[in-house]
């Protein structure tokens, strides 16, 4: 990369430090990580316990539930399932709450850009 391009100063007008410290976007990263942090601590409690079920217990993940298929099947297959819930609610959560914040803020950078 050239020095030129390096030493080159933006060309916003906006402070995006500063526009991360208002009370606005501080909310918007407060109702996303709401709403994130805990799916990811259960997720990954859910994950592990699986794989710990599966190397530490596998007469337990052997019981057979019907036929051939086992508890071990089907909570792999409900790690799948919950992936897919998961994601599915996030879209919604994203498309109710997060989604109409993220406009408001982008309005206002885009209003404070042509000022």
């Amino acid at each position: 990369m050239s020095e030129q391009l390096k030493d080159a100063s933006p060309r916003s007008k906006i402070d995006y430090i500063a526009f991360e410290k208002t009370p606005r976007f501080l909310a918007l990263k407060k109702t996303r990580n709401g709403f994130v942090v805990p799916l990811a601590i259960f997720f990954l409690v859910w994950y592990f316990a699986y794989v710990i079920a599966a190397g530490y217990f596998p007469e337990f993940m052997a019981t057979p539930v019907f036929g051939r298929i086992n508890l071990g099947l089907i909570l792999g297959l409900g790690q799948f399932v919950t992936t897919f819930a998961i994601t599915m609610a996030y879209v919604s959560f994203a498309n109710r709450k997060i989604d109409p914040l993220t406009e408001e803020l982008r309005s206002e950078l885009e209003r404070m850009e042509k000022a």
